[in-house]
């Protein structure tokens, strides 16, 4: 009786007690826990897929690099890159030879990746391997950037120390390991993917995370969400986020809805419309970078018509960039009148010459052999509505001169597989070079050899000159080269240039912590909730 009479009580007194845990733990794990929303998931969470705006911030969190840039405070009080400092990540250290012909990294010890595993000098060797014999992302910028021509040229000193040697001079070589797409791999828990088919865990590293970085994978659900977890073993420290659950949610009214209505912390690429509805929100703090953005329509330079220069110059004459500034940007974007971003060394736009001029560009139409105009496509990406806005408006623009433009919306996987394939004859890309280098960035998306000149630009100077700035030292004389550079490729106008439409990010004021890097994507090592 006295057993029946005090369980009661007993089990009350638990009820109450894990109520009161309970909420106390609701409580931690909600400010431990950020819900993003977006446009998509990656395509790909491989840093050897193309790269992608989704796949960019990916990588930013479940890959470490060797190298990182120091940080600053902007006017508006985001942390972003300090161009002129280079700090060990993964490296501790690291050495440039004299001649700027080789480089040597100290690794850090005692770095774990998620699943536990301790990186040495293997694990980068195999990270460099797997990319090497992929022949996609990592050797692109070994043999392009670097003209390195053989595997030989990486080197196991020790457990802890790798060496890359070069054979020409290289302004870029220790810059270039910061790049997002130059992660180092756990390859301890990827090999255990490996199979006769797939040498390279590649099935596995497109929907899963081995890596020292951050945070790992727990959940990839491509287009519905993507579920990061914290690296317990995380060499600057657990984040203060435990669980980040990025949302697809296409459609960008949503995401402001929802940022709102408070049923999600960060909402990514608002329109400018909404972004300026955002910051009139008590409950949200709006961020906002320039950046190093070009937001441009491509024309695949191998077919017809966009294979002669005056249809190229045409189109940019059709465009009323004024228009598409006020009405879609709302003043929010800068014209892009170069293929280098204007915070980067080396910039100019001494001899862009687009207006909007209709004459003139029914005079090159005539020319070029197209007096009456011709049809074509344009591909833009589901999920974006300034795309849209901008693709309604050219279509306008296009036909005063006889143009007939199809306008083609896709998902952002069949558009890249499309544009990649050459099989679509104009499309939106919104990129950056990662790399503040005119030279990087020139070789990047206009070398006729790179594998992201999906223009298919191609000028035999143009190469040249590229070429001879990778491996040059002389800072001058590279200065020169590349503002010529831009000269001609302005003159035959691979692209209609559009815009920089800055970078933008709303979040709920009791988050904290946004930072900036070259890629426009988010940190979320960065981020705490108060």
């Amino acid at each position: 009786m006295i057993r029946m009479k005090s369980w009661p009580v007993t089990l009350s007194a638990m009820a109450v007690a894990l109520m009161a845990t309970t909420t106390v733990v609701s409580a931690q794990s909600a400010k431990e826990t950020l819900l993003v929303a977006g446009p998509r998931t990656p395509e790909s969470l491989d840093q050897e897929y193309p790269p992608t705006e989704a796949g960019h911030e990916a990588r930013r969190n479940i890959f470490e690099r060797l190298l990182v840039y120091g940080t600053k405070t902007d006017e508006n009080g985001a942390m972003v890159e300090d161009f002129s400092k280079i700090e060990g990540a993964l490296a501790e250290s690291y050495e440039l030879g004299p001649d700027n012909k080789s480089i040597t990294f100290h690794l850090r010890k005692g770095v774990k990746s998620a699943a536990g595993n301790e990186m040495t000098a293997d694990d980068v060797m195999w990270t460099f391997e797997r990319g090497w014999n992929m022949k996609a992302t990592f050797q692109w910028y070994m043999t392009q950037i670097l003209k390195i021509d053989s595997f030989d040229a990486f080197q196991k000193i020790d457990a802890h120390t790798v060496k890359i040697t070069i054979p020409n001079p290289s302004l870029l070589l220790d810059r270039l390991w910061i790049n997002n797409d130059l992660g180092i791999i756990d390859s301890v828990e990827a090999k255990k993917h490996i199979t006769p088919e797939d040498p390279w865990a590649a099935r596995f590293l497109a929907t899963d995370s081995a890596s020292f970085a951050p945070y790992h994978v727990a959940r990839y659900a491509p287009g519905q969400e993507v579920v990061y977890e914290a690296n317990p073993y995380y060499y600057r420290g657990a984040a203060a986020l435990k669980k980040v659950i990025f949302k697809e949610m296409p459609t960008s009214a949503n995401r402001l809805a929802a940022l709102q209505g408070g049923s999600i912390d960060v909402a990514e690429w608002l329109t400018p419309r909404e972004i300026a509805l955002a910051a009139n929100i008590p409950t949200v703090k709006v961020w906002k970078v320039f950046g190093n953005y070009t937001h441009r329509l491509e024309m695949n330079n191998n077919t017809p018509p966009f294979d002669k220069k005056e249809v190229r110059q045409a189109m940019n004459y059709l465009v009323s960039r004024p228009d598409i500034e006020g009405s879609v940007y709302m003043g929010t974007a800068r014209p892009t009148k170069s293929p280098v971003s204007e915070i980067y060394p080396a910039y100019t736009d001494e001899k862009f010459p687009y207006t909007d001029n209709v004459a003139q560009a029914k005079q090159l139409l005539a020319k070029a052999g197209y007096p009456d105009g011709f049809k074509t496509e344009i591909g833009y990406r589901t999920g974006e509505p300034i795309e849209e806005q901008i693709a309604v408006i050219l279509k306008t623009s296009f036909a005063r001169a006889g143009i007939n433009a199809e306008l083609v919306k896709l998902p952002s996987s069949s558009l890249v597989e499309r544009y990649s394939k050459g099989t679509i004859p104009m499309y939106f890309i919104r990129d950056m070079a990662i790399v503040p280098d005119a030279a990087y960035v020139s070789n990047l998306f206009i070398n006729s050899k790179s594998m992201v000149n999906y223009s298919h630009y191609k000028n035999e100077e143009v190469d040249q000159l590229i070429n001879k700035a990778l491996t040059s030292t002389d800072v001058a004389a590279r200065e020169a080269d590349m503002k010529r550079v831009q000269e001609l490729v302005i003159d035959e106008a691979p692209w209609v240039f559009l815009f920089n439409p800055g970078y933008q990010l709303a979040v709920r004021t009791n988050v904290e912590g946004f930072s900036w890097y070259t890629p426009n994507s988010n940190s979320w090592y960065d981020f705490k909730k108060k």
